[in-house]
């Protein structure tokens, strides 16, 4: 079976294949060429064993893509309450026993395999299915505080405070994605306004937390990424380095391996793979990974028109935001429009579990999409027989 006769069996939204297919090559470049300073530094030079990783990590993603494409999105809707219990008891376990790796306690190591996990990957998607099937369910008495406040509003701030002391910027983004998700799903904009009320005082307990027990919350590194945004104009090392990879690319890069600035930039497989992007492959590319973005986004938007079910509806927009707004972070911090936040660019940054969270997220969206086009065919069945029997 070639790759056409596969796409042409894919069922869904054929655009979010393309974007995923896309976006998978494009990762499989960036990490490879990103990580050859690495590679000889850890690897003896050896670059060809950071590839073989990563292609296997995103070959394992794509499966899995497939796997929740295949499985019913309800089922997602009945799997929600034990997702949402695991992912509570890994990130507590994970605040106070987790591994720690540049100050931050957000990996759980997994026993006899020399793997380690990062349990807010795992708990965003949770709360963000569980959030869904609680706005679904809620539609008649959403507008009753009660019946917005115990299955909404009180997961996502335990979910989110237990997320920030490690990584704030994740705890923001999926704390944003929960309060788009309930105006998408008409939650009252009183209770709306109520979680936003409680995530600021959630930031001053954080504050107070971390300013008695410094070992707990990240609260330096918080003040140090937003002195260096606000008062340093030309940003710090980490952003300057960026400015030059986009300066150097041009609008059709220095070619693919050939990037300079991969030897000065930290973590330019992960934060800021999408400087290389472009210095790599110019503004051209930079624009491309844009537009793939924004093409998942308005695709998610056609879902949410088309789908019969809430449920569907708000599973399939809160999956996408919570991945584009990351991405679109991602891009903002290489272009200093907003302060370094940590995020990966999802579906290209190298990263394992974030990979494959991401490609689940990917495929419960396609699951959605394709029952809406399963169910858009049945209809159109149902009136063409309808037609023919009004004709007989």
């Amino acid at each position: 079976m070639n790759a056409i006769s596969i796409y042409r069996n894919l069922k869904g939204d054929k655009a979010i294949w393309i974007v995923v297919a896309l976006l998978a090559v494009l990762s499989v470049l960036a990490v490879y060429s990103s990580t050859g300073t690495m590679a000889f530094q850890y690897r003896g030079g050896h670059t060809e064993i950071y590839l073989i990783k990563h292609g296997l990590i995103v070959a394992l993603g794509l499966f899995l893509t497939y796997i929740s494409y295949m499985l019913h999105y309800m089922q997602y809707s009945r799997l929600a309450p034990l997702l949402m219990i695991v992912s509570i008891v890994l990130l507590v376990y994970t605040l106070f026993f987790g591994t720690e790796l540049n100050d931050a306690r957000r990996w759980i190591e997994i026993p006899g395999l020399q793997l380690s996990f990062q349990t807010s990957d795992f708990a965003k998607m949770a709360l963000i299915i569980f959030v869904a099937r609680s706005i679904s369910t809620k539609q008649e008495v959403i507008k009753d505080f009660n019946s917005a406040f115990l299955p909404i509003i009180a997961p996502v701030l335990i979910t989110c405070l237990l997320i920030a002391p490690a990584d704030l910027s994740t705890a923001a983004l999926l704390f944003v994605t929960c309060v788009l998700m309930m105006f998408i799903g008409r939650v009252s904009l009183k209770y709306i306004g109520v979680l936003a009320g409680f995530g600021i005082m959630g930031i001053a307990f954080l504050i107070v937390i971390g300013t008695l027990f410094p070992e707990m919350v990240r609260l330096e590194t918080w003040i140090s990424r937003l002195n260096e945004f606000f008062v340093n104009s030309d940003g710090g090392y980490q952003i300057q380095q960026a400015k030059i990879a986009i300066a150097d690319g041009g609008w059709f890069g220095v070619g693919p391996g050939n990037s300079i600035q991969r030897n000065y930039l930290p973590y330019p497989y992960a934060d800021f793979i999408y400087a290389i992007i472009c210095e790599e492959y110019g503004l051209v590319g930079g624009f491309t990974i844009i537009f793939l973005y924004l093409l998942l986004f308005l695709k998610c938007v056609r879902i949410v028109t088309r789908s019969p079910k809430t449920f569907g509806a708000i599973l399939a927009m809160g999956l996408c935001l919570n991945l584009v707004i990351q991405a679109f972070a991602n891009i903002a911090v290489s272009l200093h429009l907003v302060p370094v936040t940590g995020l990966t660019l999802p579906l290209v940054s190298k990263g394992g579990t974030s990979m494959l969270f991401t490609c689940i997220s990917l495929g419960i969206i396609l699951s959605v999409s394709r029952y809406i086009e399963q169910a858009s065919k049945d209809v159109g069945k149902v009136e063409i027989k309808d037609l023919n029997a009004d004709h007989h």
